[in-house]
């Protein structure tokens, strides 16, 4: 299983924001606005939640494994490696859903904040974007949590003569 990275997910935050921005404009062009739902920074709190629990009960299970306490119990790996696919598809979708709202809001913030709605739709577009990192934060700390350690027999040895 590959490593997330980060580079990768600013990317297509990046690529998304500009879309969004791009489509923003042209839907405003023609009246057709759509708004920011109040959900979407609750859905991504929630998410991001739910991966930090994730992991913390992780990290304490593979700490009390590591360290042989009596009646720990131990972390399977095929749940471990479903945590982390979660973990990493939360993090792809939390950065288009960042982005898209990313965009959103630079628009509504360069243009008419003087209406109520405006100023409220620019609100839930950068709450959504900061839940949308804490998305991602959270699906990076729970693969550190299960990353394997380091083999140190693969290292190659030096010929002695």
């Amino acid at each position: 299983m590959r490593q997330l990275r980060i580079r990768t997910l600013a990317g297509l935050f990046a690529v998304t924001a500009v879309l969004s921005w791009a489509g923003a404009r042209m839907l405003d062009a023609l009246d057709a606005l759509p708004s920011v739902p109040v959900a979407a920074p609750v859905v991504l709190a929630l998410i991001a939640a739910v991966l930090l629990a994730t992991a913390l009960s992780l990290r304490s299970r593979l700490r009390a494994q590591r360290e042989r306490v009596p009646g720990a119990k131990g972390v399977e790996p095929m749940m471990a490696a479903r945590a982390v696919v979660f973990g990493q598809a939360s993090a792809f979708v939390a950065a288009l859903v960042a982005g898209t709202y990313g965009g959103t809001g630079v628009f509504l913030l360069l243009n008419d904040l003087d209406l109520a709605a405006r100023r409220e739709q620019a609100l839930y577009a950068g709450l959504s974007v900061l839940t949308g990192v804490a998305v991602v934060a959270a699906a990076v700390f729970l693969e550190r949590v299960c990353r394997l350690p380091e083999d140190d027999d693969d290292t190659p040895r030096a010929a002695t003569a």
